[in-house]
C-alpha cells in the first residue's frame, strides 16, 4: 500500500481540506499509517493532478482561503481495484521493543517508566476510540449498528485500532509487573548476600 490509498479512503466521507486531512491522519489513521502534513500536501498536489482527486479553493473572510479535495470517480475506481487486489503482511518497527530484547544491560527502572508512559498512551487512545464509535453508532448498539449502518469501514478500523490498544496496554502492564518483581528478587538476592557475607566475617572472627 501507498500513502495515495491512505488519503483516497480517507476523502470516501467527504471532501477535506489538507489540514483536516493532516489532523484526520493524527488522531484516527496513526495505527496504521503514519504521514507527516507536507507529505499529505505533497501527495494531494498529486492526485489532484492525476484525476482521482479534485481541488476547489474556498473563499473564506477573515481567514486564509483554503483548497479543499474530494474523491472523483476515478478515484473510487483506483480504491476498487486496490481492495481487490493482494494484502502484505504488516511489519513492526518498534524501538521500545528493541530496548526490551537487551532489557538485561540496562536500567529496568528506567524501561518501566517509559513502558508505564506507553500504557497510559494506549489508555487515552482506547477511550478515543470509544468516544468515537459511540458517536458514530448514536442511539444504536454496536450490533445494529454494524448489521444497519451504510458505512462501516471506518468503524472497523477503528475496532482494529481498538483491539490493538487494549493489547499493548495489558502487554506493558504485564511487563511492568515482571521487570517490578525480579527487581525486588535482585535486591532480596543482594540483602540475602550481604548478610551471609557478614555472617561468614563473623564467623571468621570468631574463630581466630
Amino acid at each position: 500500500m501507498a500513502l495515495r490509498h491512505a488519503v483516497l479512503a480517507a476523502l470516501l466521507d467527504g471532501e477535506l481540506s489538507g489540514y483536516q486531512l493532516a489532523k484526520l491522519f493524527d488522531v484516527n489513521i496513526s495505527n496504521y499509517w503514519h504521514a507527516l502534513p507536507q507529505q499529505l500536501y505533497t501527495e494531494l498536489a498529486r492526485l489532484e493532478t492525476e484525476g482521482v482527486v479534485a481541488g476547489r479553493q474556498v473563499i473564506q473572510v477573515d481567514r486564509p482561503n483554503k483548497r479543499v479535495y474530494s474523491l472523483t470517480d476515478a478515484g473510487r475506481k483506483a480504491m476498487a481495484e486496490f481492495i481487490g487486489g493482494p494484502s502484505k503482511p504488516p511489519f513492526v518497527r518498534d524501538d521500545l521493543l528493541v530496548k526490551m530484547q537487551a532489557a538485561e544491560l540496562g536500567d529496568l527502572t528506567q524501561l518501566i517508566e517509559q513502558l508505564e508512559d506507553r500504557a497510559a498512551e494506549a489508555r487515552a487512545r482506547v477511550a478515543q476510540y470509544d468516544k468515537r464509535h459511540k458517536r458514530a453508532r448514536g442511539d444504536l448498539d454496536e450490533e445494529t449498528f454494524l448489521a444497519t449502518s451504510p458505512r462501516v469501514g471506518d468503524y472497523l478500523v477503528g475496532l482494529r485500532g481498538k483491539t490493538f490498544e487494549q493489547s499493548t496496554l495489558e502487554w506493558c502492564d504485564r511487563v511492568v509487573d515482571i521487570l517490578k518483581r525480579r527487581i525486588a528478587g535482585e535486591a532480596e538476592r543482594h540483602e540475602h548476600g550481604h548478610r551471609e557475607s557478614v555472617q561468614r566475617d563473623d564467623d571468621r572472627s570468631q574463630r581466630a
